[in-house]
């Protein structure tokens, strides 16, 4: 029993950083149809911006609001200047957006060197809570905690404002919500920044968790699209169930089956697709 309460745990900590990275891919993607290859690198960047500026102030609160807030400057200036001429044309989007990840990459190489770091955290988060034999690090808690509080902002913002309202129609059908008067393109702008600002907010908090190193990037923007395509394409509930499920099929199959690892992620994602192929809360 305490082998599994401890999996179970892990793997929904693991889910909530999932989360913040790929409830910013399934915005932008839902609303922009851009496939950005790019999104790990703004993970990666914020944990990089946020780890210097804990150096430099030792704040760990200053750090997640300027890694986040930096690489969400990033972002809409990739967004308003390259991918905005880009518009329905896929390969080139692919082709930009992977640019921009390698060459995020190595400026993070050239910047902080290849040695993997790890985010210092305040004393009263590196602690553990104790339940009998059981042991939960206090960070994960906190994790998991940052993770409820986005999903329950980002729920109100969507469906309780008008700004969300519009979002939600440009993400059912951008053509339509443009002709009867949404300005489109301030839309994708702004989704696309917050897409950033959340991705790099998860690098952040996870980097205290995971650590940040070189192609941290690349190792995590997999099971972030795994979540969005699961979950549906721009669908908040679906990427909150997606990332609890691949956190935890993760999780167990490197405890039960290491070296089936893979298998055991992506054979139930393609159970999934196979029964719904546009995601378990996507429209048909």
């Amino acid at each position: 029993m305490e082998f599994w309460i401890t999996q179970t745990f892990n793997g929904i900590s693991y889910g909530a950083l999932l989360f913040l990275l790929a409830s910013g891919l399934s915005l932008i993607f839902g609303v922009m149809r851009i496939v950005n290859l790019a999104h790990g690198s703004y993970f990666l960047l914020g944990g990089y911006v946020g780890l210097t500026t804990v150096w430099q102030t030792r704040s760990f609160t200053l750090a997640v609001f300027t890694g986040a807030l930096a690489v969400a400057l990033i972002g809409l200036g990739m967004e308003r200047f390259f991918l905005r001429r880009l518009q329905k044309q896929e390969l080139a989007q692919v082709l930009m957006t992977m640019g921009f990840a390698l060459i995020f990459q190595d400026l993070a190489l050239l910047i902080w060197g290849g040695d993997p770091y790890s985010i210092p955290v305040p004393p009263v988060l590196g602690g553990s809570l104790r339940s009998g034999v059981l042991v939960f690090p206090v960070y994960r808690i906190f994790l998991i905690g940052v993770a409820a509080v986005v999903a329950v902002a980002l729920w109100l913002f969507l469906e309780t404002t008008r700004a969300g309202a519009t979002i939600r129609a440009t993400v059912d059908d951008w053509e339509m919500a443009q002709g009867i008067g949404i300005n489109v393109p301030m839309v994708s702008m702004g989704v696309f920044g917050l897409g950033a600002f959340l991705a790099a907010l998860g690098g952040v908090v996870g980097g205290g968790f995971i650590g940040v190193y070189p192609g941290v990037d690349f190792e995590i923007l997999p099971y972030a699209f795994v979540v969005v395509i699961v979950g549906g394409l721009g669908s908040l509930q679906g990427v909150i169930v997606g990332s609890l499920l691949v956190g935890l099929l993760d999780n167990f199959g490197k405890a039960l089956f290491p070296e089936l690892s893979y298998f055991t992620l992506f054979a139930p994602m393609a159970a999934i697709l196979a029964i719904r192929p546009t995601g378990l809360f996507g429209k048909v």
